[in-house]
């Protein structure tokens, strides 16, 4: 009995000792993380693994799966910080297939450089500063996320430069492996160049503009990619909010001297009945004639979207949707029963934690 009382007296001391020297350290250790499960059925009842090509969430038919579970540990001491972040799921799965490292989602060291930490840097693997929508999707507005979304860049890595001047004005700029890339292809190219401008009015509002530019590998050598996003979003009372958003690229041909661009865009308006109910209406259009970036079998890629889902949130960390999307291509490239087709509609549902 009393070899117990003496081993709890001394973890109670080392554990007090930890944290009286964190304390002092001004070191700081944060846990959180996401997981989401989903269903999702696709009337076009497609037998390849993922249902849809173009779209890389909630992308198998007919099966209940995890579309992205996340764990990240952040510590931060003065003015240094690091974020790591380990994933799995069908979304790493179809997004990280090229890249040797797929369960790290972030690695990111960061250091303030003055004391009103108006000017970072950071450095690693870390989201994409393009766009809108995120992998952990709970905080879209829409349950899966938009062409646009899906067909630029989830994650980048390089290093990050950000002045904040005041509270409405965000600047950053990018040195980058290249689009979506972990591991650069050619080592011989120079890193690719992004910049990010945020205006936020007031609270509820908030104009973002994002750009890239880089080398891009294709079968028949480097093209430069030139690339903007532009979006805006605007809470308007505590029930309605809308989002709107455009993106365009232009490339040099793989097999000219002529450019070829692609361009998308989109509006989303959600409309909250309750703190526990929500819901939303997406539409969307998406055009890339030479498949640039959506690779349509060599058939002109012009394809129109709309969406319609519900949320219920029983907590604030839990949220259940549903969802019914319905896709309209200029061309048949969609496959029904083994042919091609103009139409596709699929139905999804999740339900996501987030701690």
């Amino acid at each position: 009995m009393k070899k117990i009382c003496h081993g709890s007296v001394l973890l109670f001391l080392v554990f007090s000792f930890a944290g009286e020297a964190q304390t002092l350290d001004s070191l700081k250790i944060d846990f959180s993380g996401f997981i989401e499960t989903y269903y999702s059925y696709d009337f076009n009842t497609p037998s390849a693994n993922q249902k849809i090509p173009f779209l890389y969430n909630y992308n198998r038919h007919n099966e209940f799966n995890i579309n992205n579970a996340l764990l990240r540990v952040k510590a931060s001491y003065g003015n240094v910080y690091a974020s790591l972040a380990m994933h799995a799921g069908t979304y790493v799965e179809d997004n990280y297939a090229a890249e040797e490292i797929k369960l790290i989602s972030e690695a990111i060291v960061g250091v303030y450089l003055d004391d009103k930490r108006k000017h970072v840097i950071e450095m690693g693997i870390m989201p994409s500063y393009i766009g809108f929508e995120t992998a952990t999707s709970a905080s879209n507005l829409t349950l899966t996320r938009s062409m646009l979304a899906d067909n630029s860049p989830y994650f980048m890595t390089g290093v990050k430069y950000q002045f904040q001047p005041s509270e409405n004005w965000t600047f950053a700029t990018f040195l980058t492996n290249g689009w979506q890339r972990i591991s650069k292809t050619d080592k011989s190219t120079l890193p690719s160049f992004g910049s990010q401008i945020t205006f936020k009015p007031t609270e509820n509002a908030s104009l973002n503009w994002s750009t890239f530019i880089g080398d891009e590998p294709t079968e028949l050598g480097l093209r430069t990619r030139y690339f903007s996003n532009l979006y805006f979003d605007y809470q308007w009372n505590e029930h309605w909010r809308t989002i709107a958003g455009f993106d365009v690229g232009i490339q040099k041909s793989s097999v000219s001297n002529n450019y070829e661009d692609w361009l998308s865009p989109v509006l989303i308006v959600q409309y909250s009945f309750s703190s526990k109910w929500q819901t939303a209406f997406r539409t969307e259009y998406y055009q890339d004639e030479n498949n640039v970036i959506i690779n349509a079998n060599d058939r002109a890629f012009k394809t129109f979207g709309n969406s319609l889902n519900v949320d219920f949130l029983p907590t604030s960390k839990v949220k259940i949707r549903m969802e019914a999307r319905w896709l309209k291509s200029q061309e048949a490239i969609f496959i029904k029963d083994n042919q091609l087709v103009e139409n596709d509609f699929f139905m999804t549902t999740s339900m996501s934690f987030e701690f």
